[in-house]
C-alpha cells in the first residue's frame, strides 16, 4: 500500500521548514516548465539514481498527476526497500488547483 500525503500538507511541511526531500519524477521537459523545487529524477532513471533518495527521512515523490510517482515508489520499494516514500496525491495539477492557478503545467 503506498502512503499518501496531500498538497495541503506538503505546503504545511514546507511552510514548517520540515526536513523532508522532495522528488519529482517528471521528464527534464515537464520540470523545466513549473516545479516545486524538489529533485528531477524522471521515472526512467529512478533506480539508476536511487543514491541520490534519502533513505533516512520523509521523501516526498511527485510526478503531474500521482501516477508516474507512484510507479517510481513501486519500483524504489520492491527493488530497494525503501519505507519512507510518499505519493503527492494528485501531483502538480493538485498543487496549482489549490495554491498556484497561474504556475503553467505541462
Amino acid at each position: 500500500m503506498i502512503k499518501e500525503i496531500t498538497v495541503q500538507e506538503l505546503k504545511e511541511k514546507m511552510d514548517n521548514k520540515e526536513e523532508f526531500q522532495l522528488i519529482d519524477v517528471r521528464e527534464t521537459f515537464e520540470y523545466e516548465t513549473s516545479n516545486l523545487n524538489g529533485e528531477n529524477i524522471p521515472l526512467g532513471g529512478v533506480l539508476i539514481e536511487a543514491d541520490r533518495i534519502s533513505q533516512d527521512i520523509p521523501v516526498i515523490v511527485q510526478c503531474r498527476s500521482g501516477k508516474r510517482s507512484a510507479a517510481a515508489i513501486m519500483q524504489l520499494e520492491s527493488a530497494l526497500g525503501y519505507t519512507n516514500l510518499y505519493n503527492l496525491k494528485g501531483g502538480i495539477l493538485a498543487w496549482q488547483e489549490a495554491f498556484d492557478p497561474n504556475m503553467p503545467v505541462y
